[in-house]
């Protein structure tokens, strides 16, 4: 008699049952064989190996500026920092040519090849910076110069038909040379580094080290470090663009020890204990340039190629590069820029 309110009891426990998930469907055996390793393995680590590749056929393109007074050992410098004669000077300049009344702009390129890789180098040289008694907005040619990079590469991006692969004049680095006075910054060099900061990527560089005694050196960096601040100029690497922690803590390292690197460079080659070292002959013995207890010619070389060059590169295109195009679009009502030409014949209309 009791059966069935049970009956009805079991169904309704049923039926709450029904919703239940269905069982996932049992995963098919690997057919027999086939290498089980190689069911596991995709092939996505290849891409790095195919970039490299691609890379290699196309080579890269660098253009490093130099800045800075005659006589502080610019072309030396970016000769050691290459190994080779890049500069200027070693390039057919008459060192009888009187200094330049206006700053005059001279880009030498070269190809250098290491171990397979190719690297269209071009060294812009800024000779009579800083030379005159008055030096007043003598910066202005150099930041037209920049400019007029950009706006090349910009013209070259809105053709219809464009190139596939658009010449870079872009600077990517600018060397900054600081005169090794010991007491502090010039306004020349603080209001060159205000002005181009905004739109190049500016290493300082304290030039000619070895007039310094270590005290001095040290004193010094301490000191043009704090002038840039206090003056909010923004070196490279710039703290807003640091991508992750990682990076962060490596260039905050940089920023605050190495920055403004003290260096001394030489394309003259001693014996030294049994070794050939790059160096500087002096009467009290030889200071070698890639010895870190003499000058820090290694870690700025280090820094600029080894392991910043890319980022470098990565700053001007999408930092600075871009900043210019997007300024240059909305002054144009997002238009790509008029030629040259027809600002011309504007003008003539006018």
């Amino acid at each position: 008699p009791h059966a069935g309110p049970v009956e009805s009891r079991n169904e309704a426990a049923m039926s709450e049952l029904v919703p239940e998930p269905r069982q996932k469907p049992v995963v098919p055996m690997k057919p027999m064989g086939i290498n089980a390793s190689l069911l596991g393995y995709i092939g996505i680590d290849t891409i790095i190996e195919q970039m490299r590749k691609k890379t290699m056929k196309t080579g890269f393109d660098f253009n490093i500026m130099v800045v800075g007074q005659s006589g502080l050992g610019k072309s030396t410098l970016i000769n050691t920092l290459f190994k080779s004669q890049v500069s200027r000077k070693s390039s057919g300049w008459n060192r009888e040519e009187k200094i330049p009344k206006t700053v005059e702009i001279k880009a030498i390129g070269h190809v250098i090849e290491e171990g397979g890789v190719k690297m269209k180098l071009t060294v812009i040289d800024t000779p009579g910076f800083g030379d005159q008694i008055n030096n007043e907005n003598c910066w202005e040619p150099i930041e037209k110069y920049i400019n007029e990079q950009y706006e090349k590469f910009l013209k070259e991006e809105v053709n219809i038909a464009r190139k596939k692969r658009i010449p870079d004049t872009r600077v990517h680095c600018c060397l900054y040379f600081i005169s090794p006075t010991g007491h502090s910054l010039r306004p020349l060099d603080l209001e060159f580094m205000k002005h181009l900061s905004k739109v190049v990527n500016i290493i300082p560089v304290i030039a000619k080290a070895d007039t310094m005694t270590l005290e001095e050196k040290t004193e010094f960096k301490q000191r043009v470090r704090k002038e840039l601040e206090v003056n909010g100029i923004e070196f490279y690497p710039q703290k807003e663009f640091d991508e992750d922690l990682e990076d962060k803590t490596e260039n905050d390292k940089i920023r605050q020890e190495s920055m403004p690197f003290a260096v001394v460079g030489s394309d003259k080659e001693y014996q030294v204990n049994g070794k050939r070292v790059l160096g500087r002959k002096t009467p009290w013995g030889i200071i070698e340039v890639e010895n870190l207890n003499h000058c820090e010619f290694a870690l700025l070389r280090d820094f600029v190629i080894r392991t910043h060059l890319q980022d470098l590169k990565e700053v001007t295109h999408n930092i600075h590069y871009e900043t210019y195009r997007a300024k240059r679009l909305n002054d144009n009502g997002g238009l790509p820029p008029m030629t040259v030409e027809t600002e011309e014949n504007h003008e003539s209309n006018l």
